[in-house]
């Protein structure tokens, strides 16, 4: 009866070590998940080196998830419920830490690797006031020509300028409040050229994207063409795409 007795404390044993190594594996992988956009901010990184951190948080939380699972196993076998509670958690845990960069890869495999969106691909609109901040970036302030226009329309057709029956100085108005409204921060609002310009901040990474507005007279209203560039980056994830659907949606009711 002993022998039992003492083969079910080390089978406890056993298993409390399991979900203790699944869970401490599940909060490294949480932490450098957090920590590859944090030390990017901080300046501790390159973006580049960020993205590998990214990575090295998927496979810990892949390890997480395998000793987690054994843990389940020998928690049933133990009938041990508060270690099936903890190795319970430590799945969720590394479950979360995986999704967020699986879901980035995800996305990047489903649209080009372009980071500069236009409404107007034939003649997009130019950065004035931020065109020397862009030049000592690493994409630049020059358009990509007809192969980024061409990846642009098979990815996103629906990106196109939006017209309003409003004249050019009521829609330039409009303009100005959505773009504040979206949490730009406004560089340039030129009324008399129908041009704002503007710089947008991701939330996770806090990237820097800048974005270009031009107002034209049309028909009988008023033609808004958007541009939204990332200043580092060879894909934008669809971010670019993103920003301009979701600001020409807000300004064409109130239009």
């Amino acid at each position: 009866m002993k022998r039992s007795d003492d083969s079910t404390v080390r089978w406890k044993r056993t298993t409390g070590r399991l979900v203790a190594l699944a869970l401490i594996l599940a909060a490294v992988g949480l932490l450098s998940l957090l920590s590859a956009s944090l030390g990017y901010r901080l300046a501790l990184w390159s973006v580049a080196a960020a993205f590998v951190v990214l990575r090295i948080s998927v496979y810990i939380a892949i390890c997480a998830a395998v000793v987690a699972l054994i843990g389940v196993v020998a928690a049933l076998a133990a009938h041990h419920w508060g270690m099936l509670a903890g190795a319970a958690l430590a799945i969720v845990l590394a479950g979360t830490t995986a999704a967020v960069p699986l879901a980035m890869q995800r996305t990047a495999k489903s649209v080009p690797p372009i980071h500069d969106i236009t409404t107007d691909p034939e003649h997009p609109p130019k950065f004035v006031s931020l065109r020397a901040l862009r030049e000592r970036t690493s994409n630049g302030a020059q358009y990509g020509g007809e192969t980024v226009a061409a990846a642009q329309r098979r990815a996103y057709p629906d990106v196109r300028p939006l017209l309003l029956s409003i004249p050019p100085d009521r829609a330039f108005s409009l303009v100005e409040a959505t773009a504040k409204n979206q949490g730009w921060q406004i560089v340039a609002a030129v009324p008399a050229e129908g041009r704002l310009e503007a710089t947008d901040t991701t939330r996770w990474f806090r990237f820097k994207d800048d974005i270009v507005v031009r107002v034209a007279p049309a028909l009988d209203g008023s033609r808004i063409d958007v541009r939204s560039v990332s200043r580092i980056g060879r894909s934008d994830l669809g971010t670019n795409a993103r920003r301009i659907r979701a600001f020409l949606a807000a300004l064409s009711p109130r239009g």
